[in-house]
């Protein structure tokens, strides 16, 4: 099993920054990837970001919708995935969700692929 935990999220104005943070614990050597989904109200939960942290792969995709404005990284040492979104606006706003993969698959974006999720971490972004 894999715990994650996020932290970060909070409200801020339009054109602001927020990172948020995802730690993870338990049997995370078994983890392939990390990353990102959102959901804001009355909609489904969507991809934003996904980390490659198994090996020594260094590879990141990210949704066209935070391209150019969002950044994930990682810190193997600490087992963390960071989000740090820049310029954000008001359509940001969402409840963000950490989620780690066991294995690689094509279909990246998809929740369907991931095997654990964190509680989820409330961001407001205000016009």
């Amino acid at each position: 099993q894999v715990q994650l935990v996020e932290s970060g999220g909070g409200l801020v104005q339009a054109g602001g920054s927020l990172r948020l943070s995802c730690a993870a614990s338990g049997r995370t050597l078994s983890t392939y990837g990390m990353g990102w989904f959102r959901q804001a109200p009355g909609k489904e939960r969507e991809f934003v970001a996904l980390a490659v942290i198994r090996w020594s792969i260094d590879s990141t995709y990210y949704a066209d919708a935070v391209k150019g404005r969002f950044t994930i990284s990682r810190d193997n040492a600490k087992k963390t995935v960071y989000l740090q979104m820049n310029s954000l606006i008001p359509e940001d706003t969402a409840v963000y969700y950490c989620a780690a993969a066991r294995y690689s698959s094509s279909r990246y974006y998809s929740s369907d692929e991931y095997d654990y999720w964190g509680q989820g971490t409330q961001v407001t972004v205000s016009s």
